[in-house]
């Protein structure tokens, strides 16, 4: 069985180096964002209603995603979380609190001016809607111990995060296949999105139930029967005569 299993660890060490990678350029590019002066993609925008608001919306959601895109990387990492488990629980409780406090309140200002109009900004707000769920009930599992449900929550997380490097991706191969602009714009956003969360639920499919054996930690099951007893023989005296009494114990 595990000599049959290097494909699947190489095709997911080299997914996970590719949105590492792609996770870098991003925040890289996102630099000129912080300048002196107005980046391309800043001037394309306005007037705005708001621009200071706007601005600082986008330096928030800029510095938190180079945090929390990374940070969901790690958290995958199963080295990680058995060899140092507190700093696991540490790391996901920061990236916990930054995205629900910070990278979606503003990613869902930015949709409501992103290019494409209402279809786009409806797509922004399904990624963002998808992230804060999948984020709450990946606290919840984890403080219940429930470790499957909270590894397909966290894979969820990070399938929307990744929409950044796949879409963008694609824009850049709809640019260089010569499709109209706007086209191109709405499907490589529907198209990342839908797929990130079909492929995050395929993927818990098969890794759920499958809990690793040294993670001993599970809560107990009450409901269940407690599995089978051992029966203890004491010796009784009473009366002068002696009697066995057996007693079950767990």
């Amino acid at each position: 069985m595990r000599r049959h299993g290097w494909p699947r660890t190489l095709l997911a060490t080299t997914v996970v180096l590719g949105l590492a990678i792609g996770s870098a350029v991003i925040t890289l590019c996102s630099v000129v964002y912080f300048g002196e002066d107005l980046a391309p993609f800043v001037i394309e925008k306005l007037p705005l209603p708001l621009e200071d608001a706007w601005l600082l919306a986008l330096k928030v959601h800029v510095v938190t995603v180079a945090f929390a895109f990374p940070a969901c990387l790690v958290l995958l990492s199963t080295t990680l979380l058995r060899r140092g488990p507190r700093l696991h629980r540490w790391l996901g409780r920061v990236t916990a609190g930054v995205v629900l406090l910070a990278l979606v309140p503003s990613g869902m200002y930015l949709s409501l001016f992103a290019k494409g109009g209402f279809l786009s900004t409806l797509g922004f707000m399904l990624s963002g809607a998808i992230v804060a769920v999948a984020m709450v009930q990946g606290v919840r599992t984890a403080r219940a111990r429930r470790h499957a449900e909270h590894r397909r929550w966290a894979l969820h997380v990070l399938a929307q995060m990744s929409v950044a490097v796949t879409s963008r991706a694609m824009l850049l191969a709809f640019s260089v296949a010569g499709v109209n602009e706007q086209l191109a714009y709405l499907v490589s956003l529907w198209v990342p999105v839908i797929g990130s969360y079909a492929a995050a639920e395929l993927l818990s499919n098969r890794i759920r139930g499958a809990v690793p054996k040294w993670r001993k930690h599970e809560p107990p099951d009450t409901r269940r029967d407690p599995g089978p007893r051992s029966v203890h023989v004491r010796r009784v005296e009473s009366g002068g005569r002696a009697f066995r009494l057996a007693e079950r114990v767990r």
